[in-house]
């Protein structure tokens, strides 16, 4: 059997919004069954890469299964066609059941790099809805009243805004609840924005006759750009499955007030550490030599120590020393990027690059000092562009300047 205490302890370290008193309850009644926790999580293979988001609930799980819980996987690959409407202000467009299944194949591969395989269970939703009746249909539906559903923000929000809400959508929440029902779940972990879903997985049990789950909900991780939370659709997160020196790269451009938040979420690293290395951003630790220290962590967490050493190595070469790699995107400069003077113009050059929305947002950039070529900051507009140039804009985008197609007078 397992330690008590120290179950209790884990549920509630690192976790928000959650009812202490419900999470003893629910360990003592397990323990008294002779059995350890079943705990659910669920997740909807919406694209192929699990991210660190995804990964702060795993590395919770492995801590509980380390104590001797067992984990239920439901992969939503019924309901991942459906898309979770959680936190959206529109219909999510649906996707193919053969999306679903190509990304579900790397989900589960992904999966256990962070968890133990010998004390998990991995179940596919589609297995019990597909063979659902239209009756098992109805009787699930009647679990739950319209103004229930409505309570959730994002529906209410909508539904106050007079933007449309599709019927379908009403499903998910109901569906996932009844994840709940089948895996006989003690205990679903999940995001904070799932809040509405996971209450409703208890109050369905309760209708199926089962003992209610309690609720866990782990903290939502930022992405890359600092602001939202990491999101595949978002493009701002990191894949566990990534490259290493794509990992690498991707830790370098986490703002500086995420980095103890990083190690805190994403890393195996000791807190009386992390305690230290707050100490020492305090007391004028540069930012990037401690990044490049979660960056090390995380890479080795993911792809061994041997794999660290290799992306440092790139990192420092390509974005440090501006040393162009065979991966550098090259911008090739003919006579349209002249100007009356016959002199390039870097602007247009940029602009050429597709990365920018505006020429106003690359002559920002250039007057904010975001712009170094060779290594110097420049914040002349008209800075001349000569052949064997390398171009830096922000923290790590890299052009090669190829001058062969200029013909000058």
């Amino acid at each position: 059997m397992f330690n008590v205490e120290d179950t209790i302890k884990y549920l509630i370290n690192g976790t928000e919004n959650i009812d202490t008193e419900a999470i003893k309850e629910k360990v003592k009644e397990v323990y008294k069954q002779n059995r350890v926790l079943n705990i659910k999580f669920g997740m909807d293979p919406s694209a192929p890469d699990i991210h660190l988001g995804h990964a702060v609930a795993l590395r919770k799980i492995r801590q509980l299964q380390n104590l001797g819980h067992h984990v239920t996987i439901i992969i939503g690959d019924f309901t991942g066609m459906i898309g979770d409407p959680s936190g959206k202000s529109k219909t999510r467009n649906q996707l193919s059941k053969e999306q679903v299944r190509a990304n579900a194949v790397t989900y589960v591969d992904q999966i256990f790099k962070v968890i133990d395989k010998t004390k998990t269970t991995v179940l596919y939703n589609g297995d019990w809805y597909s063979e659902m009746t239209f009756p098992e249909i109805i009787t699930l539906c009647s679990k739950a009243t319209v103004a229930r559903i409505l309570e959730r923000d994002d529906f209410a929000k909508r539904y106050k805004s007079q933007t449309p809400i599709s019927v379908h959508e009403f499903f998910y929440p109901l569906m996932q609840a009844y994840d709940s029902v089948v895996c006989k779940a003690d205990i679903e972990m999940g995001g904070t924005d799932q809040t509405f879903n996971i209450m409703l997985g208890r109050n369905i049990q309760k209708d199926y006759e089962q003992s209610p789950q309690v609720s866990l909900f782990v903290p939502l991780l930022e992405g890359i750009d600092g602001v939202e939370k990491m999101s595949k659709s978002l493009g701002n997160y990191i894949g566990i499955n990534e490259e290493p020196k794509v990992i690498y790269e991707k830790v370098m451009k986490i703002p500086d007030s995420l980095i103890i938040r990083y190690y805190t979420l994403t890393t195996d690293v000791h807190p009386d550490r992390i305690a230290e290395i707050q100490n020492e951003l305090n007391n004028g630790a540069n930012p990037r030599d401690v990044k490049m220290g979660l960056a090390r962590e995380l890479v080795a967490l993911y792809h061994g120590a041997e794999a660290v050493n290799a992306a440092e190595n790139y990192f420092v070469s390509t974005y440090q020393k501006n040393v162009v790699s065979e991966q550098t995107p090259t911008l090739v400069c003919d006579e349209l990027f002249l100007n009356e003077n016959d002199d390039i113009n870097l602007v247009d050059l940029l602009m050429s690059s597709g990365k920018y929305k505006s020429k106003g947002e690359i002559r920002r950039l250039i007057m904010s000092n975001a712009v170094k070529v060779n290594g110097e900051k420049i914040t002349d507009l008209a800075y001349p562009i000569v052949d064997e140039m390398v171009i830096q804009v922000g923290k790590g985008t890299l052009f090669n300047i190829d001058l062969e197609g200029v013909k000058k007078n």
